[in-house]
């Protein structure tokens, strides 16, 4: 079996319904996964985990991240690298994040169905995936050009909630300058 997921308390695959993933591959500090989760979690994100990890699912600090949120957060784990690309085409359209891609998070149009991927704390994503993926490498602006990147938590939830203010764009947005609404409720 290519991946492992736990239950889901609707039953099924939960991975069903769902059309914004967020990978991290090779995660290694149990914070930064149980950050990620909790904003998937809020964002109606998938959290998907590629192994190997640097920690056990079952460790405290996962569960403290995510606060008692964590059972919820449900990630698909993924036995290695191979079988998480090979089911990419079933998930939707990838996108791989690192700090030295060419294209800015900002003028990326995302697509209905995406799967936002991530690397490991230290090192970032492998260079062979880069090389693979050369045209999906997006990037997080950074004023500060000295700055090597994001924290990985951090990078996930300006991502996300970037997909997510795109598919929102058709809305219209409150204009708190204009103050309280007149006349009541």
């Amino acid at each position: 079996m290519s991946r492992t997921v736990g239950p889901d308390p609707a039953g099924g695959d939960s991975t069903r319904g769902a059309s914004i993933h967020v990978a991290l591959v090779t995660p290694e500090i149990a914070w930064n996964t149980g950050n990620a989760g909790r904003t998937c979690l809020a964002a109606g994100a998938q959290l998907h985990l590629v192994r190997p990890l640097g920690f056990s699912l079952d460790e405290r600090e996962v569960r403290r991240a995510g606060v008692d949120y964590w059972p919820r957060v449900n990630p698909v784990v993924w036995d290695d690298l191979p079988a998480f690309e090979a089911a990419l085409p079933a998930l939707g359209e990838p996108y791989f994040f690192s700090a030295e891609a060419p294209h800015e998070l900002w003028d990326v149009s995302f697509p209905q169905e995406v799967v936002l991927v991530f690397g490991r704390e230290s090192g970032g994503l492998p260079d062979d995936v880069r090389a693979r993926h050369p045209d999906r490498m997006v990037c997080i602006p950074m004023a500060d050009t000295k700055m090597r990147s994001l924290n990985v938590s951090t990078a996930v939830a300006v991502a996300l909630y970037e997909v997510v203010r795109q598919r929102r764009t058709g809305r219209r947005a409150t204009d708190l300058r204009a103050g309280p609404p007149k006349g009541g409720a």
